[in-house]
């Protein structure tokens, strides 16, 4: 099966945000601002937001590179970037 495909992480990251923030309006996102400031998250919501992601992707996020998943675009690139083909 192929890597994950850019609308598919898209997708994932979207729905995950919504289950951490539910009460926001997810079509405003700006693609280059914090998620946690648009969003109000704060530091335990960020880290279930992670969380989530590697559960639905499968894509190890150290820690370390938590700052490179601040905003939308920094996710979606860092994402497709570590996906790697389902076996």
């Amino acid at each position: 099966m192929a890597a994950q495909t850019e609308e598919v992480i898209r997708q994932t990251v979207i729905r995950v945000l919504g289950e951490i923030a539910p009460e926001a309006d997810l079509a405003t996102l700006k693609l280059d601002v914090s998620l946690r400031d648009q969003l109000d998250l704060d530091s335990m919501d960020f880290l279930n937001f992670v969380i989530a992601l590697h559960q639905s992707l499968g894509v190890d996020i150290p820690e370390g590179d938590y700052p490179k998943l601040a905003t939308l675009n920094g996710c979606l690139a860092y994402l497709s970037s570590h996906s790697h083909p389902e076996v």
